[in-house]
C-alpha cells in the first residue's frame, strides 16, 4: 500500500515538474520528483528522484555528492546495484537500500531484459548541491 502511495505521488509530482536527461553514457530517465528545503536543519534539503529504466536499461557507475544520504526504494520490478565492495544484488519491488555519503554506485541497471523498472531515491544533502550525479570518467 504504502509503495502505491508512493508511486502515485511521485508520478503526479513528474508531471508537474517535468523531467531531467540523466548524464551521458546511461540510458535512465531521471526525473526530480521533490525538493524542500529542511526548515529545521540550517543549509539542509531534500530530494527525490524517479528512475526510470526501460528493458535492460542502466545507469553509468557514479557517485553523489559528499553530503548525501540515499535511501532508495524499487517501486516496479528489479534493479540490480553493486556499492563500494559489495556485492551484486537484486532489489524488487518494495525494497529499499542506503547509499552512504562518499559510496561509489559502480552497477546500477534494470535487472529484466523484458520488463521495465523504476526506483525512487531520496536524498538528505547540502541545500547549495546542484549535481546529484557524478559520473566515472
Amino acid at each position: 500500500m504504502l509503495t502505491k502511495m508512493i508511486s502515485a505521488a511521485a508520478l503526479a509530482v513528474v508531471l508537474t515538474t517535468g523531467t531531467q536527461a540523466h548524464a551521458a553514457g546511461g540510458d535512465a530517465k531521471v526525473s526530480v520528483v521533490y525538493d524542500q528545503k529542511l526548515p529545521n536543519v540550517p543549509g539542509k534539503s531534500v530530494r527525490a528522484v524517479l528512475v526510470e529504466y526501460g528493458p535492460g536499461g542502466s545507469s553509468p557507475g557514479h557517485t553523489h555528492p559528499a553530503s548525501a544520504f540515499i535511501y532508495a526504494t524499487v517501486l516496479e520490478g528489479a534493479i540490480t546495484s553493486k556499492v563500494n565492495d559489495g556485492p551484486e544484488k537484486v532489489y524488487k519491488a518494495g525494497e529499499s537500500f542506503p547509499e552512504f555519503p562518499g559510496d561509489h554506485h559502480s552497477v546500477s541497471k534494470n535487472a529484466s531484459k523484458t520488463k521495465p523498472a523504476r526506483l525512487l531515491a531520496v536524498f538528505v544533502l547540502n541545500t547549495d548541491e546542484t549535481e546529484l550525479t557524478i559520473d566515472d570518467k
